[in-house]
């Protein structure tokens, strides 16, 4: 892959692929091709079809996907599944037609069982249940896997799947009912600072609301007040975390570096040749909730609710694959909430899919858990 080289990324919009376009750019890449949505919807075979016989990438970044924490997984079960079978079955067949030289496709670390062995390597896939809060979207991101595999197998292509541990950075949905665990408490902790600094103009244009009646009770729906914020669960399970920046940086050094013929651990039985992305670090959701706390500045208690799911209890990959082959992360999880938090003060945070929703379905009164770019 050469600076001229034509590049699609798909999902150029979202916390991992408006990373990866960035960090294209700082590199010097300069063919680059994205859609919106609405330019292109994915999940529409004819316009796929279309896209590949007109653009010609020659190579693609699949990030787009639907995803979110654990209350959008229990509303949206049956969209999350269909929706990211159809993105990837589309995209990663389009690209085998179309000649593509190499396709890089984000997964999830969801893709591993909910008792898996601690740190999890990529013989762990296909070895046990799911955790059941995102089982849907994890059986639609252990099927993408399995696509590239198989066509690399089948057809000859260079189609690599990653497995990024919980992302988060620049960009990530900071909506409470969507949000991933570090955005999600994140912006309740921030909440909550204004509530107990009566700021309330700075409150108001963060809700977009113009009632501060009207913010209290939104706010105390997701356990927010000026006095305490709640989270769901007892604190106590593992995540491991990794900024999408490093991830960006990731998917750029295998598109120049690694290839399918590298990942193959057998020669008669070739599977799990996807890849762990991640640090090889975790951190209880206590303490992780302790540390954004300190960052933002909050000076009222944390309120674990024993009552709401954990999801996984534990999570850490083995990531020594990726390791071997000349991969590390950069950025430490304390840099990178400061650098989000930063972002997000400088109105990153600000923009319309803010704006409170009422969800007939679901009664909010948590703050969100899970993965990324996932739980």
């Amino acid at each position: 892959m050469n600076k001229n080289s034509k590049i699609y990324i798909a999902g150029h919009k979202g916390l991992v692929g408006s990373a990866i376009l960035q960090e294209l750019q700082n590199q010097g890449y300069t063919n680059l091709i994205y859609k919106t949505h609405d330019e292109l919807d994915l999940i529409n075979q004819s316009a796929v079809n279309d896209f590949f016989k007109k653009q010609k990438p020659e190579y693609v970044i699949l990030s787009a996907a639907k995803a979110g924490g654990i209350m959008a997984n229990s509303i949206s079960r049956a969209d999350f599944i269909y929706q990211n079978l159809m993105i990837e079955c589309n995209v990663i067949h389009e690209a085998y037609k179309s000649g593509v030289k190499k396709l890089i496709f984000v997964a999830s670390t969801t893709v591993y069982p909910k008792n898996a062995a601690l740190p999890t390597s990529e013989s762990a896939m296909l070895t046990g249940d799911l955790e059941y809060t995102n089982k849907p979207y994890a059986i639609s991101k252990i099927a993408g896997c399995m696509l590239c595999e198989s066509y690399n197998l089948q057809y000859g292509t260079n189609f690599i799947a990653i497995t990024p541990t919980n992302l988060y950075g620049n960009n990530d949905k900071f909506d409470l009912e969507k949000a991933h665990v570090v955005p999600g408490i994140l912006r309740k902790m921030h909440l909550a600072k204004l509530l107990n600094e009566n700021n309330i103009s700075t409150l108001l244009k963060n809700l977009n609301l113009s009632s501060f009646d009207e913010a209290k009770r939104y706010l105390s729906s997701f356990g927010v007040s000026q006095n305490s914020v709640e989270i769901w669960g007892d604190g106590t399970p593992t995540r491991e975390f990794l900024h999408s920046s490093d991830l960006a940086n990731a998917v750029i050094f295998i598109m120049q570096n690694i290839n399918f013929s590298d990942l193959k651990s057998s020669l008669k039985d070739i599977q799990n040749t996807h890849l762990n992305i991640g640090p090889n670090e975790n951190i209880t959701i206590k303490e992780l909730a302790i540390l954004i706390k300190e960052i933002v500045g909050f000076k009222g208690e944390l309120v674990f609710n024993a009552t709401k799911p954990n999801g996984a209890m534990n999570k850490l990959t083995d990531c020594s694959k990726i390791h071997s082959l000349g991969w590390k992360h950069k950025i430490n999880l304390e840099q990178g909430i400061k650098m989000m938090y930063e972002w997000y003060q400088n109105g990153g945070g600000y923009s319309p899919y803010l704006k409170p929703v009422n969800n007939p379905k679901f009664t909010p009164n948590h703050c969100t858990l899970k993965r990324s770019a996932n739980a």
